[in-house]
Formats: structure tokens, sequence, C-alpha cells
């Protein structure tokens, strides 16, 4: 009757503090990200759609996240079958002389040592942790890939707009070659030297071009969008990233919600817990039920229990060796992570330092001079008073800072999206994560 009573009704068991604390974090996330499994409607892009709308199209549409997401999902389901009870067992005996004597249904019920499922649950918490937090920086590389394409296509066109401009001027240039020649002031050969970096520029664009090709499907692949799919728009006008932080705060919120340095305080929780239950694989668990004799005249009870008896003392002490060796290993990690995050900060702030300083130079400095040489230049090549080298020489030199500072542009922009999605770990507007409150949560269940 018991046993009917539990197939038909079913228990439950009662929830630790810790996964109350992961399904409610999952149903914040879910609302934003999958409601009832499906995917919200995603932003229309277009060439008037923001940086923002891509960003939040491809952190709802990539695979990869899909996938990291539902990992921590399971995860977290993980922990309510780690806190269970082992399923009872129904049993059932007869005795046969001829005629069936005895008929003996029965419940068996192991209870493990009080403990052990906490620190199972303990565990499988921790790595619900390490989980989400996998999911987050894979969502965080999404945005960072998204804006590199960004910018990578948005400067692209910016050097095929520069190619083209300094080809006109290599045109201007050979019309004015072609006229000293005309006035015997010149060769012809500088035509041919006018002709032949026409021909160099006009190369270069076409390869530009190309590339342009394969950037579009990468950023397209980045938004999630398959083969297909119509290539996406690019937006029409140019938003930069901003990093509201000193660099003092930018590493201090790195060290707060980094999602790699993270996951690694997660899987020392996790270690701590796998050593907790490893000292307790000493301690013997319970199995305890009883049979009754339907067929006897009072039915007979035949009361059972039985211990578990941890004798290898070898393997006790191994299993607990080697749950304190993953959790120096655990340790071990967090800590080079720590050092890994700390130096890849200075790198990086080191390198927008820089880019600055070139960026400042060559719009300050260099590309006004270079306008100016090759307008005297070009003055002075009329005049008979240089040659038509040092005329091409001004107008390399002018090509060359002029495509220098697209190049540093798009190195700072880059580096910018990098220091503030994946090293200080602050996620874009309309992220589907969890609140920085939220993420920082470190209680145990």
């Amino acid at each position: 009757m018991l046993f009917a009573v539990l197939t038909l009704t079913g228990c439950k068991g009662v929830a630790t503090h810790g996964e109350h604390e992961a399904r409610q974090q999952e149903g914040t996330v879910k609302a934003a990200y999958r409601p009832n499994d499906q995917r919200p409607a995603l932003p229309d892009l277009s060439t008037n759609s923001s940086l923002d709308d891509f960003l939040t199209y491809a952190m709802l549409n990539q695979p990869q996240i899909e996938a990291a997401y539902y990992d921590w999902v399971a995860s977290v389901e993980n922990i309510t079958v780690a806190r269970s009870l082992p399923d009872p067992q129904f049993t059932f005996q007869m005795y046969i002389q001829d005629v069936i004597t005895s008929v003996m249904p029965g419940l068996m019920a192991q209870i493990p040592w009080p403990g052990k499922l906490r620190a199972q649950a303990e565990a499988e918490t921790a790595e619900s942790r390490a989980k989400y937090f996998t999911f987050e920086r894979a969502a965080l590389q999404a945005a960072y890939a998204v804006k590199q394409g960004y910018y990578q296509l948005w400067f692209l066109d910016k050097k095929i707009a520069v190619d083209r401009e300094m080809l006109q001027l290599l045109s201007e240039l050979e019309q004015i070659a072609r006229a000293q020649n005309e006035t015997g002031q010149a060769t012809l050969q500088d035509v041919y030297r006018a002709q032949i970096e026409a021909d160099r520029l006009r190369t270069e664009i076409i390869n530009l071009e190309d590339s342009r090709q394969s950037l579009g499907t990468q950023f397209k692949a980045v938004l999630g969008l398959t083969r297909d799919q119509p290539d996406p728009p690019l937006p029409a006008r140019f938003e930069a990233t901003t990093l509201d932080l000193s660099p003092e705060q930018i590493l201090d919120t790195a060290f707060a919600r980094n999602p790699q340095l993270k996951a690694m305080e997660a899987e020392v929780r996790q270690a701590q817990a796998s050593l907790d239950l490893a000292r307790k694989s000493k301690l013997p668990d319970v199995t305890i039920g009883s049979s009754v004799d339907v067929k006897a005249t009072p039915w007979l009870y035949w009361p059972q229990a039985t211990v578990t008896l941890p004798i290898w003392r070898d393997k006790v002490t191994a299993e607990i060796a080697a749950a304190q060796a993953g959790k120096r290993a655990a340790q071990a990690r967090l800590t080079a992570g720590q050092i890994n995050l700390t130096v890849e900060f200075a790198e990086k702030s080191y390198a927008y330092r820089e880019v600055n300083r070139n960026l400042n130079l060559l719009q300050e400095l260099l590309i006004p001079k270079a306008q100016r040489s090759l307008e005297i230049a070009r003055a002075a090549y009329l005049a008979g008073k240089t040659d038509f080298f040092n005329l091409l020489d001004a107008e390399r030199s002018l090509l060359e800072f002029r495509l220098s500072e697209i190049d540093a542009r798009t190195q700072r922009e880059l580096t910018l999206s990098e220091l503030s999605l994946l090293i200080a770990g602050v996620p874009p507007a309309n992220a589907p994560l969890l609140p920085a409150a939220a993420a920082k949560s470190t209680s145990h269940p």
C-alpha cells in the first residue's frame, strides 16, 4: 500500500538554499533569454539600427551562447539530483513448497550518512555557478566579436575611400606629368611612374574589396545567421566604444566581474565541497526496510537493516588525497588566472595609451605636414625645381599616414571593446545576463 501511494502521488525532497538561489537566477535569465524555452523576438536589423541592436541580436541568436545556456540549465537541475535521497526499492519474495506458502512484499530505503547529500549539493551548486559564468563569458565574447567585425568592416570602407581619393590624386599627377612632358620639362618616364603607382593602388583596392566579403561572412556568423539567411546590413552611422572607468576602476571591476575568474572561484568552492564529501566516505550508509508475509494469519513482519562497512582505508585515504589535490589545483588555477588578468590588463592598457599617442601624432602633426609637403612638392615639380620621385614620395607618405590613422582608430576601438567586455566583464545594454549584484553572489547552498 505504501509503495502504491509513493508511486501514484510522488515525493519531493527539501531544496537547499543554493538550489533556491540557482533556480531564481535561472528564472531571471530565462525570462530575457529563452522565455518558455523559445527565442524572443529579435531586433530588426537595418542600416539605421544601432550597434546595441546588433549586439542584442547576436547574444539572443548565437548558437554557441545557447549551448552554454542549456549547459548551465542542466547543471541547475543536477543540484536537485545530487541532494535527493536514493529511490526506495520495492522487494518481493515467495516461498513455494508444492504450493505458495508465503508472499512477502516489502520496501527498502537507503539513507546516506548525514551531510553527504548536502556536500553533493554544494559541489553541484558550485559547478552550476561555474557553468553560468561560462555562459556569461560566451555572451561577452559574442558581443566582442560583433564589435570586432563592425569596426573592421567600417574602417575597411574608410581605407577603400582613402585609396580611391589617392587614386584620383595620382590621375591628376599623371596629367601634370603629361603636361610637363609635352613642354619638354619632364620625360615620359614620369608618366609611367604615375601609372605604375596607380596600378599598384588599383590592385590594393581590389584586394581590400575582396577581403570585405570574408569580413562580411565573419560578421554574419557572429550574429548567428546561417548560410541560407540574407546577409546583414552594416549600420550607417559610426558608434565609438565608451568606457567611463579609470584604469584602477577597470582592474577592480575585472576582479569583481570577469567571468573567467568567477568561474575559477566557483571551481575552488566545488573542489572544497568534493573534499568535504570525500572525508565523509569513511562513514557508513544505512539501508532500512521491512517486508510482510501476507499469507500468514496474522501477518508476519520482517524488519531488515543493512549498513555499509567502509573498511578499505587505503581507498578512503586516496579519495581524500585526490580531493585535496583537486582543491589545491583549483586554487592554483585561480591564482594564475588573477595574475594573468592583471598582466593582460596592463598590456591592453599600454596598447590603448600607445595607440592614442600614435593617433594624436598622425592627426595633429604627420597628416597635416604630409598634406603640406605634397602641395609644396606639386608646386616645385610644376616649377621644374624637383623631380617626379619627390612628388611621388610625398604622395606615398600622405597615403601611408592616412591609412595608419585608420588602423590606429580601428585598434583603439578594439582595445576599448576588449577592456570593457573581455577583461572588465561589463555587459552591453540589454544583455540577457544576471544583474551585477546577482552575478557577484557567492553564497553557499
